[in-house]
């Protein structure tokens, strides 16, 4: 990359500890990449570029006016980016869940190391004869490799440097993300402002149930189950009140509702709602409440439905959440 001469504000984007969805659901603003591009200069972006650590580094501090981050904080390499992406951006900004929440690869908060790598390296599914484990370097005739060391807790990225704004979602809905780009357009402009710092952008402040169209009654349930065990679903009723443990009560709205619109339950991956300290507490709060017993042996066998508890109450939001992670982890860090 040589230096650039460009007078257009810079745009970054990186991904850390991630599937690449959210760089994909960039992409997918369609028109919108014109506007983007005529307003933009991209200034690092991996995923889309041919992009060096070595370019970063040689950019003046301040230099890229918004930096979207994409990815948890897992390794030692993700950490090192994230605080030299810190100090390179005017605006640095959580994208999407994994940057926010930890999102499904913060489950592994509830495993040590060792219990992750024999698991990836030791399963009765892989096959791994020689039992390789990954090392933090290997010497070759052309000198040391070294790789990334493994963190025993993945964390977030405001957990790790200061975040300027969040985008929820997994990923978060393209045109969702349309929207936040042109308020930044917009903002470079002189046209609008940006709202204050610590502010989720691109979703609204209450919960998935307000933009659900199913319609809801008093709830009372006597059983929890999987939605695949249903005979029917009816497609107008609440899912909660078919017994389907929904997360929308807990989860902040500006999907859409689409998984509810299409008869599967709200998972959560859009975060805990405006003031909700601990998603995976309101949300047994939520579904406790609904529960139409008050005798202990009845209320368990009610909650047994509940077939895996950890995925239902965190699978989006473990790392962020009072608990963050299992006790041996959290020793471990």
């Amino acid at each position: 990359m040589s230096p650039s001469t460009s007078s257009k504000p810079k745009l970054g984007m990186y991904w850390a500890s991630s599937c690449g969805g959210c760089d994909i659901a960039t992409l997918n603003i369609h028109e919108k990449l014109l506007e983007v591009d005529d307003a933009f200069e991209i200034a690092f972006w991996p995923c889309a570029m041919d992009a060096k650590e070595k370019d970063l580094e040689a950019m003046p501090d301040g230099s890229i006016d918004l930096m979207l981050f994409t990815g948890a904080i897992r390794t030692s390499e993700n950490e090192e980016m994230a605080g030299l992406l810190r100090r390179k951006a005017k605006i640095l900004v959580a994208f999407g869940s994994c940057a926010s929440e930890g999102c499904i690869p913060g489950l592994a908060n509830l495993s040590t190391p060792e219990m992750i790598f024999e698991a990836a390296y030791a399963s009765p599914s892989t096959d791994n004869p020689q039992g390789v484990r990954p090392v933090a370097s290997w010497e070759t005739p052309e000198g040391t490799l070294h790789l990334p060391a493994f963190q025993p807790l993945l964390r977030t990225l405001d957990q790790v440097v200061p975040v300027d704004y969040s985008i929820p979602g997994c990923p978060p809905e393209s045109h969702q993300i349309a929207q936040v780009i042109g308020l930044a357009i917009r903002a470079l402009r002189g046209e609008a402002s940006l709202p204050p710092a610590g502010a989720t952008l691109g979703a609204g402040r209450t919960t998935v149930c307000e933009e659900c169209p199913r319609q809801r009654n008093v709830k009372r349930i006597k059983q929890f189950v999987r939605i695949q065990d249903l005979e029917r679903i009816d497609p107008d009723l609440c899912l909660l009140e078919q017994g389907v443990p929904c997360n929308g009560p807990a989860t902040r709205e500006g999907c859409g509702a689409l998984c509810p619109k299409a008869s599967a339950q709200c998972l959560g991956c859009y975060g805990p709602a405006e003031g909700v300290i601990d998603y995976g507490a309101r949300l047994m709060t939520a579904l406790a409440s609904v529960i139409d017993s008050t005798d202990p042996a009845e209320t368990n066998r009610i909650l047994d439905g509940i077939t895996d508890p950890a995925g239902q109450f965190y699978r989006f939001s473990l790392a962020k959440s009072l608990l963050r992670g299992s006790r041996q982890a959290l020793v471990q860090k």
